[in-house]
């Protein structure tokens, strides 16, 4: 019973890790395409302001996830 709980814990912060990591890559993929697109100083620094709550959720959705792959496998 608590094997397979611990399981279900492990996998779903792996799942939960690896959707904040394309989190991080979308947010990394939106922010080269604003350089690239010679945006003014203004319109990059708006452009960047506006991923950074992105790359702030999925930061913490990959550490939230990460904490639970350690807490599933110390605890299986």
């Amino acid at each position: 019973m608590w094997g397979t709980m611990f399981e279900i814990i492990t996998w779903g912060g792996a799942a939960l890790s690896l959707a904040g990591l394309l989190g991080l890559v979308w947010c990394i993929l939106r922010v080269m395409k604003a350089r690239k697109s010679g945006l003014s100083d203004d319109e990059l620094r708006a452009a960047v302001q506006s991923v950074l709550p992105w790359n702030l959720a999925s930061l913490f959705l990959s550490v939230i996830g990460l904490m639970l792959v350690i807490l599933g496998i110390s605890f299986s």
